[in-house]
């Protein structure tokens, strides 16, 4: 008897759907065709262990699995559920009645117990869009799967429920969560707040304009003057997410497998922090059984680089191009994908081997060549991509041992979103743009527009300092932003003077 069973395979952060035929006939030996990974090829033992576990037999006849289209390469273990209820089905010991009707997936233990799977929310959403009545998944993906709304969401413990199901012997409610509701009710909490940070109102200030406009940022200051623990706070100034970026966010960590269980959605922005051993697959994305890496993970968030001269150079590089693109297209032999990188981009470093040079009272024992050498591991195309550069000193003692609370989080963010808000209604139609940082030069013709006396300032300062070419655009992207985080509709000369204070690395003497 031929029996078709409906489950899905990922692509990127989107699931495509999988037909699984499965055929008895007469014989005794088991075929598994469709271009399975050997997860997939191991299912016939798992399955047959919960078959006896439970009572059941596997069939003695010869079983032929096809997982259509075959072209695709299937991976993982969440193909035992379907492929078992195909089994059953072709055997005639389930009623084939229902199984068109839902998408079945859950990987199997050996007692038959159903354990949760990898991308339950994509594959909910296909099912959706496919017009499929439900599916049917292990119950510690049923929180992410029941955020998508029009499907229904069948949370199963075992093999046996399943089976009972499908046969009309026992009744399963549709899973349902009130996701709207944990949305808004987890947005305002974080674990770090910048009340808690001591003096720094420099460096403060410099987070609130990057977060105001999107700008990535790099601190350069010696060990223990609060780079790790400023940028630990940042999510906490962010804007809120939409319910969009919130869905796209976890999509990807669904799909990665890091969504911890009983979550829903992920309401907060990302803050990944890697460390930097990391290898350039596990940035950007791919390997044998393409994941997304820790630039998607962190997308509509942050991605923090600590010491990123320690970074091999080669990982550095390869970020170019999504900090650019917002996306990353991972090509390999045998796939492509395409996985979201729209991340604000933070990073911290010591100023020299040593880590004290420019100290205020330690000296440092590193040649100018050292120094040089050190700052050339960040390439002159990775700066270009980093809008504000702040030097940052040790806190002295005065303010490290003041017991008054510095501003909270809060007060910050109301005035971020403040800025942000303009920030949306000026490129309403603009597609793509959302944020000053993500201006092109043509719109920065458009919207940074220099009086003479600005014009005048910049120019002085080109000359002065010497400052790149690259860095007259990056101080009129953060002076648009200075100027909406003062709601002035124009760049006004002191809004030009703080951007230029952003750009420490690109003035010629520095480092020398």
């Amino acid at each position: 008897m031929l029996v078709k069973v409906y489950a899905a395979a990922l692509q990127g952060i989107d699931a495509i759907q999988v037909t699984i035929e499965v055929n008895a006939l007469r014989g005794i030996k088991f075929f598994l065709v469709g271009l399975p990974d050997n997860a997939i090829k191991e299912s016939h033992e798992r399955i047959n262990s919960a078959f006896q576990f439970n009572g059941l037999h596997f069939p003695g006849k010869q079983i032929i699995v096809n997982m259509a289209p075959a072209d695709i390469r299937k991976e993982g273990s969440a193909y035992d559920l379907p492929i078992a209820i195909g089994i059953l089905a072709a055997d005639e010991k389930i009623s084939t009645e229902k199984i068109g009707r839902y998408i079945i997936m859950g990987e199997l233990g050996l007692d038959g117990g159903l354990m949760p799977i990898k991308g339950a929310l994509p594959i909910a959403i296909k099912a959706k869009e496919l017009g499929y009545d439900g599916i049917i998944i292990p119950t510690g993906n049923a929180d992410e799967a029941a955020v998508v709304h029009g499907i229904n969401v069948y949370a199963a413990d075992n093999l046996m429920q399943v089976i009972r199901f499908l046969n009309g012997e026992e009744e399963i409610k549709p899973y349902n969560i009130d996701a709207e509701e944990q949305f808004y009710s987890k947005q305002a909490t974080f674990p770090f707040d910048f009340s808690e940070v001591r003096g720094q109102e420099s460096v403060k200030r410099a987070f609130e304009v990057a977060a105001a406009g999107g700008h990535n940022l790099l601190m350069i200051g010696p060990p223990g003057s609060g780079k790790s623990m400023m940028a630990k706070r940042l999510p906490s100034i962010l804007p809120p997410m939409t319910i969009n970026e919130s869905l796209e966010t976890t999509k990807i960590h669904s799909v990665s497998g890091q969504l911890k269980g009983g979550t829903a959605l992920i309401t907060q922005r990302p803050f990944r922090s890697p460390h930097h051993t990391i290898s350039s697959v596990a940035l950007v994305g791919g390997g044998g059984n393409p994941k997304p890496g820790e630039i998607s993970l962190a997308h509509n968030g942050v991605l923090f680089l600590d010491e990123l001269p320690e970074f091999n150079r080669t990982v550095l590089e390869v970020m170019r191009q999504p900090l650019e693109d917002r996306k990353i297209c991972v090509a390999r032999a045998n796939y492509k994908v395409e996985y979201p990188a729209g991340v604000m981009f933070v990073a911290s470093m010591n100023p020299c081997p040593c880590g004290f040079y420019n100290h205020p009272t330690k000296a440092c024992v590193c040649t100018p060549a050292q120094v040089q050498r050190y700052l050339n591991r960040i390439s002159g195309p990775l700066l270009d991509r980093i809008d504000l550069q702040i030097e940052i000193v040790p806190v002295p003692f005065e303010k490290i041992s003041d017991a008054r609370e510095g501003e909270p989080s809060a007060a910050i963010r109301e005035r971020v979103i403040a800025a942000r808000n303009i920030q949306e209604e000026r490129f309403r139609e603009e597609n793509g743009i959302y944020c000053n940082a993500q201006m092109t030069p043509k719109l920065l013709t458009k919207y940074a527009v220099l009086d003479n006396e600005s014009l005048a300032m910049l120019k002085t300062a080109m000359q002065r300092f010497n400052l790149s070419a690259r860095a007259y655009d990056r101080i009129l992207k953060v002076a648009r932003t200075i100027a909406d985080l003062d709601n002035s509709k124009n760049i006004k000369p002191q809004h030009i003077a703080e951007a230029i204070g952003y750009r420490n690395l690109d003035r010629e003497n520095w480092g020398t």
